[in-house]
């Protein structure tokens, strides 16, 4: 078999690079969490569909302590955080009820950071336990 043709025809061929602006990773103890977690801090950090969605699990808290190592994470990816004066409900973390996906929404100045470093795509990943929250952001500019 000729392998070098098959990699000529793949160099050959036009690909998109996204370049990585930033990356932010956070963890939350849940257990702390969940002893700090009451309406108002609730009201604080989360927007109306993000509490819907967390009050209608079973272990909620968990849920809550997820999103919000996310946004600490989306703070991190974009380079800014509230001494540049974003708040926690400027990113919003969408879930896609067909696919169980979530997904990033920026709002107020995290957009506007967004627009000035001119991140296109913004990625997130979270995972939580009863003890443990982690979520990670890429943010992404497409460069070619």
């Amino acid at each position: 078999m000729n392998w070098t043709r098959g990699v000529t025809r793949y160099i050959s061929r036009e690909v998109q690079v996204n370049l990585v602006i930033g990356i932010g990773i956070d963890t939350v103890d849940v257990v702390s969490f969940r002893k700090r977690l009451d309406d108002r801090l609730i009201e604080e950090l989360f927007l109306p569909e993000e509490i819907k969605y967390c009050l209608s699990q079973v272990r909620y808290w968990e849920n809550f302590a997820a999103r919000f190592a996310a946004k600490e994470a989306a703070f991190k990816a974009l380079g800014a955080g509230l001494s540049s004066g974003l708040r926690f409900r400027d990113v919003e973390i969408v879930k896609n009820p067909e696919t169980g996906s979530i997904s990033i929404r920026l709002h107020g100045k995290a957009l506007a950071a967004q627009t000035e470093k001119k991140i296109e795509r913004v990625l997130v990943s979270v995972s939580h336990t009863r003890m443990n929250a982690v979520a990670i952001v890429i943010a992404e500019d497409k460069s070619v």
